[in-house]
């Protein structure tokens, strides 16, 4: 941490100073956990109850040139359940410099990209799930003309403060057809994609040698309320990993379907995707595959469910199902299908009122390939659009209501189905049901309070849940919020446990502070469809994020 502030004590004063011959801005984040002995959570030997991780982010702009550089801290150790990679208690993480013209975009060092939707490339960073997959290299972006962007890409991918050994090269194109022929009555793109892996393989007489090439391509149409995508991914050999080993002379093909369709309009939307996988987690590294961190990976396969907002939601939470394994469950992939409807009842009708509802309805499910599986030869033949073993399903209704000037309130249903066995590779199903009732009341002189109450019903594994949450905003600058998660139906007496949490939170500018204290429920964290395992832990939690 020294070398951190030293290095902040240093940087400052150049800011006012860059200010005369270009742009200069930044922002700092830290996120610090103090955890605390409670019910023999940690090992005996854990010693680092102290853990905070921190980022110094500089991005510099002069006329056409860009630069920029990210350090990073963890110190004395990142949080728990962070990639053990991210080792270093201060250290350069990412640098670049790119030159943009009109047409002409170079850029050198760490950068990111996506191609598409990201089933086949996507290099992006999230802090709080522990992911920065940037390649170190280079990348081009030329348009020659106004309707058509090409794209390349190679380099290494990052791996905490190193880089991978193996190296990524890309291609990728954006056509715009409609602009092409001058039309403006509807927007009809294509695009093509390329990604290509080369192996470090010290065993060159294995299948397993080759590299992996893998084809995108896809489609987009969007006219007046209508719009609708389409994309399919060609995912070339690949060797299976199976709990952490690579079978190298067990080699396989993969491939991804994803279709889109909607339709929106003043008061109304419907949108409805279908996506089948198989064989389709894609590692830059293939001693990674499968990890717990989010290591290495290249593609983007987010669980295609509802995203809750509620903790009691989130216990029993969708993770993508795209990998090939024989052991110790044989499934292949996923097939399924997810559709959403909003409607906006109008003001002054009988079900509206004098402000209107607004209806949310969802409902996903997805299942295994349907497939036949040689166990003991680590073969299979899967069948194209059958589906397989139900893996989970989701049905929720929400309906947000404005009752007066002050007062708004959201009712939550939701009744789903959570196979533990192939998503956690455990045993046993789950079928529960989830009421929510939320209402904020704004009172005068800036304040407001928030009341959230939650139960979860079911029968099965841990049984009945309650929750609840009280948030009290004393301006738009300063809250304070207390809340506790009891799980009492649970059967084991002592396991029969209060998740409880309070704290607050001050913003000033772009200076924002949060702070509190309690009880974390070991599971999933999930932002857009992707997880990472958190561990059941209790401390203080401080965070602090800043911008100039």
């Amino acid at each position: 941490m020294r070398r951190l502030f030293l290095f902040l004590f240093f940087i400052l004063p150049l800011i006012s100073i860059s200010q005369n011959k270009g742009l200069l801005t930044g922002g700092f984040e830290s996120n610090i956990q103090w955890y605390s002995k409670d019910q023999n959570q940690f090992a005996p030997d854990f010693k680092d109850y102290f853990r905070s991780n921190n980022y110094l982010k500089l991005d510099y702009q002069y006329k056409n040139i860009f630069a920029g550089v990210q350090f990073e801290s963890y110190a004395p150790g990142a949080l728990l359940n962070y990639d053990p990679k991210l080792d270093k208690t201060f250290g350069l993480a990412t640098f670049f410099l790119k030159y943009q013209l009109e047409n002409l975009e170079l850029t050198a060092g760490y950068f990111y990209e996506q191609f598409g939707s990201g089933l086949i490339l996507r290099l992006w960073e999230d802090r709080q799930l522990g992911i920065n997959n940037a390649l170190r290299g280079g990348r081009i972006r030329f348009t020659p003309f106004k309707p058509i962007t090409l794209t390349g890409i190679y380099g290494n991918q990052r791996l905490g403060f190193e880089v991978t050994e193996e190296n990524i090269a890309g291609l990728n194109a954006e056509i715009g057809l409609n602009q092409l022929f001058k039309h403006d009555s509807y927007s009809l793109k294509l695009g093509f994609s390329y990604v290509v892996r080369f192996l470090v393989w010290d065993r060159p007489t294995m299948e397993a040698a080759g590299t992996t090439h893998s084809y995108s391509s896809r489609i987009s149409f969007n006219k007046n309320n209508l719009y609708s995508t389409f994309e399919y991914v060609r995912k070339g050999d690949d060797a299976l990993v199976e709990l952490g080993q690579i079978i190298p002379e067990k080699v396989f093909k993969g491939n991804a379907l994803l279709l889109n369709m909607g339709y929106s309009k003043s008061g109304l939307g419907i949108n409805a995707a279908f996506r089948r996988l198989e064989n389709m987690n894609f590692y830059s590294s293939r001693k990674d595959a499968g990890n717990i961190y989010n290591r290495s990976i290249i593609n983007y396969l987010p669980s295609l469910t509802k995203q809750h907002d509620y903790g009691l939601a989130n216990i029993y939470i969708y993770q993508t199902q795209s990998k090939l394994s024989f052991n110790p469950l044989a499934k292949s992939g996923e097939i399924g299908f997810q559709f959403d409807l909003f409607y906006q009842i109008k003001k002054g009708s009988a079900l509206g009122g004098k402000y209107g509802t607004n209806l949310a309805i969802n409902f996903s499910r997805w299942h295994g390939l349907k497939a036949t599986y040689d166990i003991q030869n680590r073969s299979y033949n899967s069948t194209s659009l059958k589906f397989g073993e139900k893996y989970f399903q989701d049905l929720n209704f929400e309906v947000r209501k404005k009752w007066t000037t002050k007062t708004f309130s959201i009712f939550t249903f939701i009744n789903s189905f959570y196979n533990k066995k192939y998503i956690e590779e455990t045993t046993g199903k789950v079928d529960f049901t989830i009421i929510a009732a939320e209402t904020i009341l704004k009172l005068n002189a800036g304040k407001s309070m928030k009341f959230i109450v939650q139960h979860l019903w079911t029968k099965d594994d841990k049984k009945n849940w309650a929750a609840s949450t009280y948030e009290y905003n004393f301006s738009s600058r300063f809250s304070v919020f207390v809340s506790d998660m009891y799980n009492y139906g649970n059967d084991e007496a002592l396991d029969k446990k209060h998740f409880y949490n309070f704290g607050g939170n001050y913003s000033k500018g772009k200076v924002r502070i949060s702070l509190g204290y309690g009880r974390q429920r070991g599971g999933l964290l999930c932002l857009g469809g992707i997880c990472r395992v958190v561990p059941e832990s209790t401390g203080f939690t401080l965070t602090l994020n800043t911008s100039f």
